[in-house]
């Protein structure tokens, strides 16, 4: 009785295992429950490096990637793991094309979005959430990658193509501006 309770307890990973391979074979409805799994992770991903603008679209965007890029996946790691991955490397580039744009519009333009998205009310998350959104771009990257996503420093150069040193230097900033934000 044991053995068949072992079979039928299957872990998120073993189920993400059996769905990428019915996924890559064609199945979409495999393809939409790897998506179910995991589109709450990358929401939040998504939210924390982007604020609320383009959060729907782009993780829309990570999915749609996800599928096309399917048969490059080699199973060297975790599924979630690629897809988190894929993930960063899509949600970065729309920070940077949303930088782009940004520069083509007046100063006061961005400054008022930005303003506007930094409301404050009571409550501790938001007080995180407020510093978190006030913290350079690059610290806010890192700190979101490592602390809150658990990404190891290695990882988090390769993604953002910068050093490990810079990559550790970055995220004791941002632990450092936080706690003075959080403390007065």
């Amino acid at each position: 009785m044991r053995d068949l309770t072992d079979r039928v307890e299957m872990t998120s990973a073993d189920a993400d295992a059996v769905d990428v391979e019915f996924a890559i074979s064609g199945d979409s409805r495999a393809f939409e429950r790897l998506y179910r799994r995991h589109v709450p992770r990358i929401n939040s991903l998504a939210r924390w490096l982007l604020g609320d603008d383009d959060v729907e679209d782009v993780v829309q965007d990570v999915f749609v990637r996800a599928w096309q890029k399917l048969g490059t996946f080699r199973g060297e790691s975790a599924w979630g793991t690629w897809l988190h991955r894929l993930a960063t490397n899509v949600i970065l580039r729309r920070r940077a094309k949303r930088r782009t744009r940004a520069d083509r519009f007046s100063g006061s333009l961005a400054d008022l979005a930005r303003s506007s998205a930094t409301t404050s009310s009571p409550g501790l998350r938001v007080d995180l959430e407020a510093a978190v959104d006030g913290l350079p771009e690059r610290a806010r990257q890192v700190f979101v990658l490592h602390d809150m996503e658990g990404f190891k420093h290695q990882e988090i150069a390769d993604a953002l193509g910068i050093s490990i040193g810079t990559s550790r230097s970055q995220l004791h900033h941002a632990r450092m501006a936080l706690r003075k934000h959080l403390e007065g």
